[in-house]
């Protein structure tokens, strides 16, 4: 119950990256490679509400968990990933900014080719679960209350009105969430969210904090073996853990600088 689980974070699946996507996107060849080692593992992918369920004490967890997630909602996650992911019987949860898919609530902003909501519902048939990624993904640390509600509830909404099921599992925008914004999040009706951390997840993390591990570009077989044993990770990744612990100091200057602002008005 207690054993540490790697939680896959990927974006765009794509034969041809542009440059806001390159370094964190995969091909699709590089994609079908990772989903046969995981089967190869013997590894049981659950969605996140399904990892959720089971530390909560409401479902057992297989001998060899793990989970495959997306976040914005790229166009190439159904044309590539989800045919590899129904051979295999593959659970997954993709995290969906609303305002970014091509549709009736579409804003702009979408950095590449995005899933339609046709799409989207298709994946959903397929055993992935729908979770929310903000409207319009900004970093929701930087926002005040009004516009945090408004990009958390709208993409609750929208989720719920597209597919048919409110969605029940968050991951924030940029990785960056701070107390208020976990208890935001929490108030929209999610039950559990997602970071970065670039780390194992972890029952004791709580519900609103888990980690996850970055699979990039650049990510290869051996690499990716790794991160399904949970081995070398802090190696890994030590350098995404410098940036954003200087990330996280910027975050927290700026947020000084905003309230005196406005305690001077």
């Amino acid at each position: 119950m207690n054993q540490p689980v790697p939680i896959l974070m990927y974006h765009a699946v794509t034969q041809t990256p542009n440059d806001s996507t390159r370094a964190l996107s995969v091909s699709p060849a590089a994609f079908a490679e990772q989903m046969a080692l995981i089967a190869e593992r013997g590894a049981t992918p659950l969605t996140t509400e399904g990892l959720a369920a089971a530390w909560r004490g409401d479902a057992p967890l297989p001998p060899r968990p793990v989970l495959i997630t997306f976040d914005d909602g790229y166009e190439g996650v159904h044309r590539y990933a989800l045919p590899v992911l129904a051979a295999h019987g593959f659970s997954s949860t993709l995290f969906v900014s609303t305002g970014w898919l091509r549709g009736a609530h579409d804003t702009g902003g979408g950095l590449d080719t995005m899933l339609d909501w046709d799409q989207v519902r298709e994946l959903a048939r397929h055993g992935t679960e729908i979770g929310g990624h903000s409207h319009t993904h900004p970093p929701l640390d930087q926002l005040g209350d009004d516009a945090l509600a408004t990009e958390l509830g709208l993409c609750a909404e929208i989720v719920a009105e597209e597919t048919g099921t409110r969605p029940r599992s968050f991951a924030y925008p940029y990785g960056h969430s701070d107390r208020r914004v976990r208890r935001g999040v929490r108030e929209a009706g999610f039950r559990q969210s997602l970071a970065v951390g670039n780390g194992l997840a972890r029952r004791a993390q709580g519900p609103y904090a888990l980690h996850r591990v970055t699979v990039r570009r650049s990510t290869g077989t051996g690499e990716f073996g790794r991160l399904l044993d949970g081995r070398a990770i802090t190696r890994t990744f030590a350098g995404d853990r410098a940036l954003t612990k200087g990330y996280a100091l910027v975050r927290s200057v700026r947020k000084l600088r905003r309230k005196a602002t406005r305690t001077r008005v």
